[in-house]
């Protein structure tokens, strides 16, 4: 039994001329079929290149199927603005892999598409569609509802999700669509409130202007695209003026008339909203999964909002999604967002009641840094329902009086927040570039929150205005500020702000700011800010200059969506099999049941602090870990240490000694098989409180190479949940020593300052143990010795430092004390200079051979208890004498001395102990 919404189906005279009209639609290049062979036991994927003619224009396509014979349905792929076809070739792979039929187009004006761009204009993008449907009715894999009507689906992002909207509106033959990162009303969007969006405009008129092929390049000229024979007959596309690029003519000269105005007029908003979805919002009758981007100053969250509340009101089935990233720095999650569309399909195409389609509502949260590689941690909330821009609304109190500022001369200079691009990216790290002049705003804040507050979609505030302006309008600015504890760290949620136009503002007028819709969570002890301006660089303010002077009418309204949860972090694969395990475990239980009463006292008492070891930063007992499976082999075995209070202590050992996996047991990361690990007497453990107390630095540490060192630390204590005073960030970087480059983006430092910068990373907070794995890996001899200076400041204050190395000349000369361990076992353990032999048995190198004369002189010497040939000088036995005393008797003595030293390396002593060759 099928599940699907019933198909208006068209009159039939309207369906004999849409058949009529496409058999008259000609294939005018047919060459090129490529198949595409998937990994494993995947089917391959065929993909046939052909351009169609239609009206004014070639239209470049490709068809992909895959498998067998059998009917499918099919799918049409659009393109964002300025791309083409190809961006959306990966995707339609998978879905014919899928069981898909995928038909993808360059759009008019793009690729080598011919044509002139029409912004998705119903007379030619919309009724290329329409073709492109008559198409796939007539190919004998697609599975069809009726005479000439396919089951399809249409999705894309951007300007392709505006076309899936748009189809779905004019051409009722197509069943299910999911547009993503689009718009609703194209002219709300470029001139939101009645403010002109002039930075957005300006990239969009400029890629049509400027971007894609050359004419002679497209089809219809006289290279034929992949490959295919040149039409004979074809219509070349026709060409546009040199000002319009590669615009009809009536969208350029509406943009050239609103840029030099610097505001709209009603004829633009009329061209722009018969292009726009929302024109046919009433007709869009079919399931529709809407992707909206958070961080998007171009077609913000509330063109989501509009087009789910429309097309829900058709009684159609709506899922909204709000993604992470957006048009200002790209989708983070394009892979799942794909998964779900095609999710979606199975569900509305295929007829699967068994897909899932998701939840109602979801929407992507940060779940802080992920400091080894510098990646978002993404977590999703969902709600049964979707909440809208406005549920539940709490009331914030703003204090500030009514403020005054100034408009300033060509509105210059502007204030600074949303960067087309790359803005919503910044934010997301919560590194944003906000900028706000003096002068030009009125600032109004809450009071410190008590407790966590998420906003979840727009907040608003009535303001009360007035304008000195010969005609009194004015352009405001709106943004709500997330303020920290301090007062001086705010953060601008998605980096987005809100316009508003207030006419006849002569002797004041009240106006509601809807301020942008975000989803941020406001931490307990922050407050709100909120921002009026009369600048910001991504719009256009009005030339004159003008006082506006702005108060707060009531409070500021939050939206705070209770129904919307967060997920739960996800659980190991292992607990899938908790269920049988669980009934396992109790069988185990009953056996050993006996043994383990004897045994919970001994348990008990190894859990608890041990107050007579609270001033040992480690002490490792009996420390075994068996490798996986293996049941009489060990990465560590019984092995046991202490570390005081100021020691740089080096751990030694060839590679498979056990050093990586000893560290992770002190890191808290794996447990051990046996044996214990206490960390100021207290047991270390996954989660263990005293881990606060270890800063651990491990090679590889990524950044944000386009954030500031500074930014990037600030960054990394905010994700660990701390306080910020906790930080002691002062004194870690006058520790780490990064001087004036502490302010650059990371992307321009030395792999020797990248080092110092892990390393002040891990020493934010100071912990009283800093753990260094390969600390020099990559350094030069200069910054090694550099590094050698950080690790000796840091345990200067009497705190301890444990440095895994490899390179043993810079162990011997900054670490005090030794750990040496090989096949998992402990070998050797005491001060660098008991472990080399330095304690008492110095080598003297001579520039010549040390004959009998030259042995007795020195064994004579007061304070000397033996002397020895060695082959390159003497073995001096000291007994009294200090090393000073006998350089200065070997000089008295004329002994041809060239250097005094230990009487072997920690190189001979280490090839000594793990033996040799090992």
């Amino acid at each position: 039994m099928k599940l699907r919404l019933p198909k208006p189906r068209l009159p039939r005279r309207r369906r004999t001329r849409l058949l009529a009209g496409a058999a008259a639609l000609a294939v005018v290049a047919g060459a090129g079929t490529w198949t595409a062979a998937a990994s494993g036991a995947a089917p391959a994927v065929h993909r046939r290149d052909e351009v169609l003619e239609m009206p004014g224009a070639g239209i470049d396509t490709s068809y992909f199927t895959a498998g067998g014979a059998g009917k499918r349905p099919a799918v049409l792929l659009g393109h964002g603005f300025g791309g083409s076809k190809d961006d959306v070739r990966a995707q339609a792979e998978r879905l014919a892999r899928d069981g898909y039929a995928v038909l993808t187009w360059s759009a008019r004006g793009f690729g080598r598409s011919g044509g002139q761009i029409g912004l998705n204009d119903p007379d030619y993008e919309v009724k290329d569609v329409s073709r492109l449907v008559d198409w796939l009715a007539r190919q004998p894999e697609v599975r069809l509802d009726g005479d000439g009507d396919p089951r399809v689906g249409v999705a894309g992002a951007s300007y392709g999700g505006a076309i899936s909207l748009l189809a779905a509106g004019y051409d009722r033959r197509v069943d299910a669509i999911a547009p993503q990162i689009t718009y609703w009303n194209l002219a709300d969007s470029l001139f939101p409130q009645g403010v002109f969006k002039k930075l957005w405009a300006g990239l969009f008129f400029t890629t049509g202007s400027t971007g894609g092929l050359q004419p002679e390049d497209r089809p219809g000229a006289a290279a034929a695209p992949s490959g295919a024979p040149a039409r004979a007959g074809a219509s070349a596309p026709s060409e546009p003026s040199a000002a319009c690029g590669r615009f009809r003519p009536e969208l350029c000269a509406m943009y050239e008339r609103v840029a030099a105005a610097g505001k709209p007029d009603a004829e633009a908003r009329a061209l722009l909203e018969r292009r726009s979805p929302s024109a046919v919002g009433d007709r869009i009758k079919v399931p529709t999964l809407i992707v909206q981007g958070q961080d998007d100053s171009l077609f913000p969250l509330d063109q989501a909002d509009a087009m789910a509340k429309a097309i829900s009101a058709n009684g159609a089935p709506v899922s909204v999604d709000w993604a992470a990233g957006g048009h200002d720095g790209g989708m983070r999650e394009s892979g799942r967002v794909e998964a779900r569309v095609a999710a979606w399909f199975d569900r509305y195409l295929k007829d699967d009641p068994g897909s899932d389609t998701g939840p109602a509502f979801r929407v992507s949260r940060s779940g802080g840094i992920d400091s080894t590689d510098g990646a978002v941690r993404l977590r999703g909330a969902s709600g049964e329902h979707y909440p809208g821009l406005a549920a539940g609304p709490r009331p914030f109190a703003l204090t500030g009086r009514e403020q005054s500022f100034a408009n300033p001369a060509g509105g210059a200079p502007p204030a600074l927040s949303s960067l087309p691009g790359i803005g919503g990216q910044l934010a997301a790290f919560g590194a944003g570039l906000s900028l706000d002049f003096p002068g030009q705003n009125a600032l109004f804040e809450s009071q410190l929150l008590t407790e966590e507050v998420r906003i979840t979609g727009t907040p608003t505030v009535t303001l009360n205005v007035r304008s000195t302006a010969a005609d009194g309008s004015a352009v405001l600015f709106g943004k709500v500020y997330d303020v920290g504890p301090d007062g001086r760290q705010a953060v601008l949620p998605s980096q987005l702000v809100a316009p508003v136009r207030v006419e006849n503002a002569q002797q004041g007028t009240t106006v509601e700011l809807r301020l942008p819709a975000v989803d941020h969570a406001v931490q307990a002890g922050h407050r709100l800010r909120l921002v009026v301006a009369a600048t910001d660089l991504g719009y256009g303010s009005p030339a004159a200059p003008a006082t506006y002077t702005v108060g707060v009418q009531g409070a500021l309204a939050v939206p705070v969506a209770d129904g919307v949860r967060t997920a739960p972090a996800g659980l190991p694969a292992w607990t899938w099999g908790l269920p049988l395990g669980a009934a396992l475990l109790a069988a185990a239980l009953l056996g050993i049941r006996r043994a383990g009463r004897e045994s919970a006292g001994t348990r008990a008492d190894a859990a608890q602090p041990d107050p007579a070891l609270a001033d040992v930063p480690l002490e490792i007992a009996g420390l075994t870990k068996r490798y996986a499976k293996a049941q009489d082999r060990y990465a560590v075995r019984d092995l046991s240490f202490r570390v005081e209070k100021g020691q740089v202590l080096g751990l030694l050992g060839p590679n498979g000694a056990g050093k990586t996996t000893t560290l992770r047991m002190l890191m808290g990361l794996i447990s051990p098989d046996a044996g214990q690990i206490r960390v100021f007497g207290h047991p270390v453990r996954a989660g263990a409180p005293v881990l606060s107390r270890v800063g651990a630095f491990v090679e590889g540490a990524g950044f944000l190479p386009h954030l500031s060192g500074r930014a990037n630390l600030e960054l990394y204590w905010q994700a660990t949940g701390r306080p910020a005073e906790d930080a002691h960030m002062a004194e870690a970087l006058e520790i780490a020593g990064l001087g004036d480059a502490l302010e650059r983006a990371v992307r321009t430092y030395s792999q020797g300052m990248r080092q110092r910068l892990a390393i002040a990373q891990a020493m934010l907070g100071m912990p009283d143990l800093l753990i260094l794995d390969e600390p020099t890996n990559g350094l030069d001899p200069p910054q090694i010795r550099e590094m050698r200076d950080v690790m000796i400041r840091y345990a200067a204050g009497g705190r301890t430092v444990i440095v895994s190395s490899h390179l043993l000349s810079e162990v011997e000369q900054s670490c005090t004390h030794l750990v040496v361990m090989d096949r998992g076992r402990l070998v050797q353990a005491g001060e660098v200079t008991e472990i080399t032999g330095g304690g008492d048995t110095l080598l003297v190198t001579l520039a010549g051979p040390a004959d009998e004369a030259i042995v007795g002189k020195v064994a004579a010497l007061e304070g000397v208890g033996s002397v020895a040939a060695a082959d390159d000088g003497l073995l001096v036995r000291l007994e009294g004498a200090t090393a000073a005393g006998l350089i200065a008797e070997l000089v008295r003595l004329e002994v041809p001395v060239s250097a005094v030293g230990p009487h072997r390396r920690l190189e001979d002593a280490f090839l000594t102990l793990i033996g040799g060759a090992a």
